[in-house]
């Protein structure tokens, strides 16, 4: 199977006198940073480029103006939020050479952080205008999503295949309650209705079939907002980092759920790990989450594409 890389895929490539454009969520974080914005964007301008503010109301408008900003030439997109915002930028910087940011301002901020940014945003910015002044960016990885329709999404750190992804599909099927109880009782409903699944995988072709609870596929280590799923997953090595939870009953799941945040969930003996290029996985009754954002129906197959952003850092 041939690689997949960032040249792969031809774009208009930033314009060197192009704005930095910036597509900022105000209610990222329950909007704890909204206050914050006209400073960092100053701290941007100091870099010397003018800077254009994204209009958005939706998600779909955000991921459109990312793309038409793109198209237009800008000379970078900076995006201030979670790993949702992030999400949206990589749908429209992802191999064309336009650099990216993220500037960490959500619940979620999983990316920015296994990536290397600062987790304050004033302090992430700054980084982020230096790396503009300097004309300095570093290549990351992202992984590709494809259904077999031929649909595609690209993600940055952690697609969520099971148990996790079915409670993010409950929560966002609910109307109550508001805020993060809506999905505390999310967790509730499914644990009530736990039950293993039979996955197909194959990894780089080689097939494995499992009875889980569920499937993560990293390009990073975390998703969830530190939750270390994928703890050796490494967004420059050109690979995926593949987490299998086998057949858990729900006391075992929720004694075992607080050691993912250290990443020691791994030495569990019902979980497996693997590492793979390209993974393909099929199971009934799923509909995946990446970067947090509810995405493809399964099946998928996901890509490891080297360098296919480069960031401003």
């Amino acid at each position: 199977m041939l690689a997949v890389t960032a040249a792969d895929h031809p774009a208009p490539g930033p314009r060197p006198d192009g704005p930095v454009a910036v597509l900022a969520n105000p209610t990222a974080g329950r909007g704890r940073h909204g206050s914050l914005l006209p400073r960092l964007l100053d701290r941007l301008a100091t870099a010397g480029r003018p800077v254009r503010l994204l209009e958005a109301g939706t998600g779909a408008q955000a991921e459109a103006a990312c793309r038409a900003a793109v198209a237009d030439g800008a000379a970078a997109l900076v995006t201030v939020g979670g790993d949702g915002t992030v999400h949206r930028g990589l749908q429209a910087v992802a191999g064309t050479g336009v650099p990216f940011a993220p500037v960490p301002a959500g619940t979620g901020n999983d990316f920015a952080a296994d990536t290397g940014f600062p987790a304050d945003p004033l302090a992430a910015v700054e980084t982020v205008a230096a790396a503009l002044r300097e004309g300095r960016t570093r290549p990351v990885d992202l992984a590709r999503l494809t259904g077999p329709g031929g649909d595609t999404r690209w993600y940055g750190a952690v697609l969520a295949a099971g148990f996790d992804a079915i409670v993010n599909e409950r929560a966002n099927r609910m109307r109550r309650p508001r805020g993060p109880r809506r999905y505390d009782l999310a967790i509730l409903v499914e644990l009530a209705r736990l039950r293993p699944r039979r996955y197909t995988l194959r990894l780089d072709g080689e097939p494995l079939e499992c009875d889980a609870v569920l499937v993560a596929v990293g390009n990073c280590a975390s998703y969830g907002g530190g939750m270390r799923i994928c703890p050796d997953a490494d967004p420059t090595d050109g690979l995926l980092d593949v987490v299998v939870g086998g057949r858990f009953d729900r006391r075992t799941l929720i004694r075992v759920k607080p050691r993912i945040y250290r990443g020691t969930h791994v030495r569990h003996p019902l979980v497996s790990t693997h590492r793979a290029r390209t993974v393909e996985l099929a199971a009934e009754g799923i509909t995946t989450y990446a970067d947090g954002e509810r995405c493809l129906d399964l099946p998928v197959t996901v890509t490891a594409v080297p360098g296919a952003v480069r960031l401003l850092r």
